[in-house]
């Protein structure tokens, strides 16, 4: 491959939340780590020569792009080459991250004591972020039949009406179920919110990672509606491994949503953004398409040995569906272990660290979440663990 996905990096020592932090959390040192979603990948070559470059002009100084600029752009072009939606300008609201945008919508748009609907189980900042805002979390548990996750209308409906939910956080692909929503599901969800006036903000930050036969459907480009009733929020972090560089890009084309939007992130004191945040997600959108479509073979090819490797050897696992993310989700219920025991098991016996089921609501009890993001090596010795421990 033109790109070495194989090479091993030694990330101790950089202040990774991933490596370096395993005592602050009650781990012990020596576990392969399969937990927190950023890959164990170098970012695209040209992210890394534009960030060189800028940090070679050694003046760090406040930092934005033109409204209809170069950055713009780069954006722009990326979201209509591969989702075939087009941004307008005026749309693109920039924020440090999307947990921080889910936060600021709450606020914009629902009241202490409102109603925000999630669907279970699902990325664990959605709920947190819903109750620390003094709003009433209401979940829609995904169906969970034959390995693959499914909605439940009637019950999504349903609650929204008895809950008179004003805001339905959408996980688009989903975390950690690895669900890519076909058109015709996320129009039926779309029709419910609006018939129910529900905004909806759509979590597409793993929109780049989708495996053969699945393709991924912007929100806010089924139709006009849609559109104008939602807040379709985007990053190159997962996609280009730039989390720690603090960027996301959201679309709000409604004017009155995206000025309740922009006033509570006025509220917080947040203006300029991360100078390298802004200098990596340009060259990313520029640059980067060769490299994440080689990177997303690596992963599907990663995925595919995974699924092989289990059913051969752990068959009593069930692995949901990966049709997008990077993010395996495991069914180790027949196993008979408590969240605990499941927990103990992983670090004492297979030497794992991995995300515990449970984190992501009731609906994840005995099950675990692992990151393939990683060189085919250590997926493959951390699966060989595996059996050895079960």
């Amino acid at each position: 491959m033109k790109y070495n996905f194989d090479e091993i990096i030694d990330r101790r020592g950089t202040n990774s939340l991933k490596y370096d932090f395993a005592a602050e959390r009650g781990k012990p040192d020596g576990l392969i780590k399969l937990w927190v979603a950023d890959m164990d990948f170098r970012t695209a070559p040209r992210v890394t020569e534009a960030l060189i470059k800028s940090a070679e002009h050694a003046i760090y100084g406040y930092s934005e792009t033109k409204k209809d600029g170069a950055y713009f752009h780069a954006v722009k072009n990326w979201f209509i080459d591969r989702f075939n939606f087009e941004i307008k300008p005026e749309w693109l609201v920039k924020t440090p991250g999307i947990v921080y945008a889910i936060c600021a919508a709450i606020n914009a748009f629902t009241e202490p004591g409102d109603s925000a609907l999630i669907q279970t189980p699902v990325y664990y900042p959605f709920r947190e972020s819903i109750e620390a805002n003094g709003r009433k979390c209401v979940t829609n548990s995904l169906a969970y039949a034959r390995g693959r996750y499914y909605i439940d209308f009637d019950d999504f409906e349903d609650k929204i009406i008895k809950n008179k939910v004003k805001l339905f956080i959408l996980c688009s692909p989903h975390n950690p179920v690895g669900r890519v929503w076909t058109l015709d599901e996320l129009v039926k969800m779309g029709e419910i919110c609006l018939k129910h006036d529900v905004i909806v903000l759509s979590d597409e930050i793993h929109c780049d990672f989708i495996y053969s036969g699945h393709r991924h459907t912007v929100f806010g480009a089924i139709n006009q509606d849609f559109l104008n009733k939602s807040i379709i929020c985007t990053s190159p972090s997962k996609t280009f491994n730039l989390a720690g560089l603090q960027l996301s890009n959201n679309f709000i084309a409604d004017n009155n949503l995206r000025r309740k939007f922009k006033r509570e992130i006025m509220k917080t004191g947040y203006s300029q953004h991360n100078t390298m945040g802004l200098v990596s997600c340009q060259a990313a959108y520029e640059n980067g398409g060769e490299w994440v479509d080689a990177l997303v073979l690596y992963l599907e090819n990663n995925y595919n040995y995974a699924k092989k490797f289990l059913a051969a050897n752990l068959p009593k696992i069930k692995v949901a569906a990966l049709e997008g993310t990077y993010l395996l989700w495991l069914d180790l219920n027949a196993y008979g272990l408590s969240d605990d025991e499941l927990d103990k098991a992983m670090i004492e016996k297979a030497g794992l660290w991995v995300s515990n089921g449970v984190s992501f609501g009731d609906e994840g009890k005995g099950f675990i979440r692992i990151n393939i993001a990683c060189p085919f090596a250590l997926l493959k010795t951390a699966l060989d663990r595996l059996a050895g421990a079960l």
